[in-house]
């Protein structure tokens, strides 16, 4: 028995004032309203109707049923107007995972204009630097900066390619020199980022398409970018750094670049977010703005 269908099938016959005009209202016959009711009164155990050829009162249980049923219905109803306008607006609570250094010193950025451009949306936004499950932790979207991202059911978009460029300051490559090809990164103090993959052995490829592999070290590693570009910018040594943390300290001349003729492969930025047949207008409209952002290089 579909009981919504029962509970309708009985107020309707209330509120219309018979079994053959709550028939012609829901569009069924009348043995079909007749059986709903009489399979409700058998669910509920009670009788909810006392029926006589031609006319129906509500029993004392009846009447309770009703006045219940008729807020439960309400209730039905405004819960599916309120999924409605999830669906055709942005609305609600967006949870977005990101990077602790992107978030920090990109996203924050335009994260504004997003908020300012859908009021109705509020964000709670989740920075750091372990594997996120944005399932199992219930985040709606995440932000993505990877050489390559593992296999998974999330949907995946790439926004943008992102440089690491190789950086440090003006009073440490006075003092120390500056390095000319990756051999010489050797004799440097290399600043490492501790959750790189073979972040002690970096790979690069000269303008003469050979590639170059150096093993590196220092006497920091952190995994945080921010701590390292602090670092650079105090003369502690050269980091790796993606562009978007330092390509304003470069123009400064805060920090300077190395090795800008030694290509690395990129990060890439991605945005992920679960499958869902019904992708909600919130992570839609994240998703658009993202994509909006990076359509023109940014750095």
């Amino acid at each position: 028995m579909d009981q919504i269908a029962a509970i309708k099938a009985f107020q309707t016959v209330v509120t219309a004032g018979g079994f053959s005009a709550a028939a012609k209202i829901l569009q069924v016959s009348h043995t079909v309203v007749s059986r709903q009711v009489t399979q409700l009164e058998a669910l509920l155990g009670t009788q909810l109707l006392n029926r006589t050829t031609r006319r129906f009162a509500l029993t004392e249980a009846g009447q309770t049923y009703h006045e219940y049923s008729t807020r439960i219905l309400e209730q039905l109803e405004e819960a599916a107007l309120a999924v409605t306008r999830h669906q055709v607006q942005p609305v609600g609570v967006l949870r977005i995972n990101a990077p602790m250094s992107f978030g920090l010193q990109e996203l924050a950025h335009w994260l504004p204009a997003f908020i300012a451009a859908y009021p109705k949306v509020s964000v709670d936004l989740v920075c750091n630097d372990r594997f996120v499950d944005l399932i199992e932790e219930g985040f709606d979207v995440g932000l993505r900066l990877a050489y390559a991202l593992p296999d998974s059911t999330l949907i995946t978009k790439s926004l943008a390619g992102c440089e690491e460029w190789w950086v440090a300051s003006p009073a440490y490559l006075k003092a120390h020199g500056t390095p000319l090809v990756p051999a010489d990164l050797a004799r440097h103090n290399c600043l490492v980022y501790s959750l790189a993959q073979k972040s002690s052995q970096p790979s690069f490829t000269g303008p003469d398409g050979r590639t170059h592999t150096v093993a590196i070290a220092g006497s920091l590693q952190a995994n945080s970018g921010i701590a390292l570009r602090a670092a650079a910018l105090s003369g502690t040594g050269i980091a790796a750094s993606p562009v978007f943390l330092v390509h304003e300290d470069v123009k400064r001349g805060d920090l300077v670049r190395v090795l800008a003729d030694f290509e690395q492969q990129p990060l890439t930025l991605h945005v992920q977010y679960p499958q869902n047949r019904h992708l909600s207008p919130k992570v839609r409209a994240f998703v658009d703005f993202a994509a909006n952002q990076y359509r023109e290089p940014r750095w």
